[in-house]
């Protein structure tokens, strides 16, 4: 044989394993030094395990604060990071780039300060608490913040501004009438972060649309599948626990007197003081930013207290950076010391600074999250988990899972969401399944956990703002954890499961690069799409109308990998007999190719 023919057949398995050489751990820097390596999943579990321990022990069973706790997972998480050969200054860039994705939620997230400082200031909150005592029953309390929460939080966008000035006063309301606080707090909370998961204005809810690819109001439109029914479950709750909660002696019209009178001879109520309301409502329709539209909002409120309320200037200021105190009141015969104490509760609150303990706690969680995807941790622990995922009702359980320990981990619910999103993209693509069902799931099992759980920073702000723990409203908001139950029987069910067709499969995999020949299409995942209950492309005929498209939804891939074996052996025939007619050099060049399955894992 010439040299020529010998280089020529060379050439295919030098070119492949140059590309080997480039996948991550396994490459050369410049300058000839090695790269950082790709953990394994007992290294990648390492911090993830360190941090449910410390919150476990530290933040829950002992009660100490929480910052320390995530630090010191970070800490751990550096230190595995620079084992795989990562620099501090890789470390730190890392970073620094997840504080800029979450910038505009720190600055809405002040901004909600801002808002209840000044709300409170310009009379907006206890006018809202005023009517709320005279108009609204105990057995009706429950069901009423849950609608009025949901509403306020579909026009305003934010679940963080609507607890933080509706909820609130439902709190107050709730207070006055010695209801079930745990049980308004839930209702508070569950009915925000359904108008959330419904406002195009949310940040979530947009990042949740990015980073699946889906166009926002499809996501949204989607999304009713399973906020819907878990919004109505909500709603059957605390119908039926409304009725039944008998109204205490001390919730007596005397005391609901008390409580409106101190509010009334407090403040000058008048329609003006909804304006700053209205405005928010205004920027929602119009669809205008968030940001200001909150800024108008609490000038207006500002404005409010100067006029009406004979606020001085000076202590209206203050009242939108470290809060509003009672003390600050001037109306006529008010007397600050002898204002009932769930009033004071109630209006002492609020500033930009309040919310520097919320942003503490994510920074401490940014840290980490940042960290961990330098290392790539998270997208190891995926794929062990996405290996048994061989079906619609298991990927979508997965996905579930993906968002649990993401939110688990992380404590911040935008990088909850943009890390699952990009992660899982490719993978329901190539079975199929529309974009726009992970996006759903990823809200379903990280968005609206997130206030649910005690050590993220939704958490902590609804305990903090509604004054009540986090566990002891956590039975009472069902939607938070109901979605995700309605999202694994549509799994397994296929209702309200979307799916793609042939056409516009093939346009998303070109894009994604994830065709059927692409990595990660070996042996459970290459069979994917036809078992995810006859997609396209099953066996039985389009969308599995056939009974091969049932058998493949209840026994699993056994059709499909029957299948797929057939395929590779008919595709292989030609392949042996050309190969046996080669010259000795062609097996040599095509033997690179059969380990390149196990690197999708």
């Amino acid at each position: 044989m010439s040299p020529r023919r010998v280089r020529a057949d060379a050439a295919p398995e030098k070119a492949q394993k140059a590309q080997q050489g480039k996948q991550p751990g396994q490459g050369k820097q410049a300058g000839g030094a090695a790269g950082p390596r790709r953990p394994s999943p007992a290294v990648a579990l390492l911090p993830v395990v360190t941090m449910f321990v410390l919150l476990g022990v530290g933040n829950i069973a002992l009660d100490l604060p929480s910052e320390p706790m995530i630090l010191a997972s970070a800490v751990v998480a550096g230190l595995v990071a620079v084992r795989l050969g990562h620099s501090y200054e890789a470390i730190t860039n890392a970073i620094a780039q997840k504080f800029a994705k979450v910038t505009p939620a720190v600055l809405i997230l002040i901004c909600v300060g801002l808002m209840m400082g000044t709300w409170t200031a310009g009379g907006t909150i206890p006018m809202l608490t005023f009517y709320g005592l005279k108009i609204v029953s105990p057995q009706m309390l429950p069901l009423t913040a849950l609608i009025v929460s949901a509403v306020v939080s579909l026009c305003t966008g934010t679940s963080w501004g609507s607890v933080g000035t509706i909820g609130v006063a439902f709190m107050g309301v709730a207070a006055g009438l010695d209801a079930n606080l745990g049980m308004v707090a839930g209702a508070v909370v569950a009915g925000a972060y359904f108008g959330d998961k419904l406002s195009p204005l949310s940040d979530t809810t947009n990042l949740a649309a990015m980073a699946t690819g889906v166009n926002l109001y499809t996501h949204i439109g989607h999304v009713l599948y399973t906020t819907v029914p878990s919004f109505l479950a909500t709603g059957g709750v605390m119908t039926v626990a409304g009725l039944s909660t008998d109204v205490s002696p001390d919730a007596s019209p005397q005391r609901l007197r008390e409580l409106t009178d101190a509010l009334g001879g407090a403040y000058d109520f008048n329609p003006l003081l909804l304006l700053p309301v209205a405005i928010v409502l205004a920027g929602s329709l119009l669809r205008r930013p968030s940001i200001p539209v909150m800024l108008l909002s609490s000038l207006v409120a500002m404005v409010n207290a100067l006029v009406f309320q004979g606020i001085s200037l000076a202590d209206t200021i203050t009242s939108a950076v470290s809060g509003f105190k009672t003390t600050m009141l001037t109306a006529p015969g008010f007397d600050a010391d002898s204002v009932p104490d769930s009033i004071v509760s109630l209006l002492d609150r609020g500033g930009m600074q309040s919310m520097m303990n919320t942003l503490l706690i994510a920074f401490c969680a940014i840290a980490f999250a940042g960290i961990m995807s330098l290392t790539g941790s998270l997208d190891v622990l995926v794929e062990r988990m996405l290996r048994l995922a061989r079906t619609t009702g298991r990927l979508i359980l997965t996905t579930i899972a993906t968002g649990l320990l993401t939110i688990g981990v992380t404590s911040n619910g935008q990088i909850s969401i943009l890390m699952p999103g990009e992660t899982l993209r490719g993978v329901y693509v190539k079975r199929g399944l529309h974009p726009k069902n992970l996006g759903r799931t990823i809200e379903d099992s990280a968005s609206v956990v997130e206030p649910i759980l005690p050590w993220t920073a939704a958490g902590a702000y609804m305990a903090g703002t509604l004054g009540v723990a986090t566990l002891d409203y956590l039975p009472w908001a069902v939607l938070c954890w109901s979605g995700m139950v309605f999202a694994v029987l549509w799994g397994f069910t296929g209702f309200g499961i979307a799916r793609l067709g042939p056409e516009e499969q093939r346009a998303m995999e070109a894009e994604e690069g994830v065709g059927g020949a692409g990595p990660g299409s070996s042996g459970t995942e290459a069979s994917g799409g036809p078992e995810v209950s006859g997609g396209p492309g099953a066996s039985g005929g389009p969308a599995g109308n056939g009974p091969a498209g049932a058998e493949t939804s209840r026994d699993g891939a056994s059709d499909g990998d029957e299948a797929a074996r057939e395929r590779a052996s008919a595709g292989a025939a030609p392949a042996a007999s050309a190969a046996s007619s080669a010259s000795p050099a062609s097996p040599a060049s095509s033997s690179p190719s059969a380990p390149s399955a196990p690197t999708a894992d």
